[in-house]
């Protein structure tokens, strides 16, 4: 079975998306299946792998609220051997439309049931609040949530927000919800801020903390603007390098073996 983890803050522009797109990228080199969930209403995800969302006909949207299968709108691209749940500007509409519904924060759960089989691992793209979207990729994040954390201030005095929110989703909806890891986002070498940020995340969260930090890097700024991951943009890229880090931690952590990767 599958794994399954969700991007979650609700600080904006900490690199949630950025990490979905390039930790899938580089989960899929070493050979996993592995499909993006953009449950994000803006589909930053969805363009960053160079689809439109105004074309998008069938995504998150349609498998949230019952439409469809979340299966019949999955695109795949070949060459990234990556496979993509889209989302549109009508996914702003959902947490609406599912208010009155019974048990709707397990809707995306459940939706993603009949594709635990076929995909390695599904990575979830959250928007930046704490509403009802985000609270369906919690609940569906059967393995834990990563935590994207800019190296900066405000960023880490809104963790202690997002840590009360899980605790509260713990105690009231699903007890067994774990935190797979707090990533190290945008860190500048140069400033002391950066350098402090990272010994307080470590200090207060310890061996949760991933050992790869990610750099502020113009290419990984510059990626999504060609639709294309950082390691088709940029491969040999300190940015490249501190994601495929992040990947093989990934799978050490789960127990599997990195593969041999041949270069061409």
């Amino acid at each position: 079975m599958g794994r399954i983890y969700t991007l979650v803050n609700q600080k904006g522009g900490v690199g949630k998306t950025t990490t979905v797109i390039n930790l899938g990228a580089y989960l899929a080199y070493y050979g996993q299946r592995v499909l993006l969930v953009d449950l994000d209403p803006q589909a930053n995800a969805t363009s960053c792998l160079g689809v439109d969302k105004q074309t998008v006909r069938g995504g998150t949207y349609e498998s949230l609220i019952g439409n469809s299968t979340a299966a019949k709108h999955i695109l795949h691209n070949p060459r990234l051997k990556l496979s993509l749940l889209p989302a549109s500007p009508a996914l702003a509409g959902a947490e609406v439309e599912l208010v009155g519904e019974l048990a709707r924060e397990s809707f995306l759960k459940n939706a993603l049931l009949p594709l635990h089989e076929r995909y390695d691992y599904i990575l979830i793209d959250c928007p930046p609040s704490l509403g009802l979207l985000t609270l369906n990729g919690i609940i569906a994040a059967q393995n834990g949530v990563i935590i994207p954390v800019q190296c900066e201030y405000l960023p880490l005095e809104g963790l202690s927000q997002l840590n009360l929110t899980l605790d509260r989703v713990r105690k009231a909806i699903f007890a067994q919800l774990t935190v797979r890891g707090v990533l190290l986002t945008m860190f500048d070498g140069r400033t002391n801020l950066s350098q402090d940020v990272v010994k307080e995340v470590r200090q207060h969260f310890r061996d949760l903390v991933f050992e790869a930090v990610i750099p502020r890097t113009v290419r990984l700024a510059e990626a999504p603007s060609y639709g294309q991951p950082i390691s088709v943009y940029a491969p040999t890229s300190p940015g490249a390098e501190a994601y495929a880090t992040l990947a093989r931690e990934i799978l050490i952590g789960d127990g599997l073996q990195i593969p041999v990767i041949e270069s061409s």
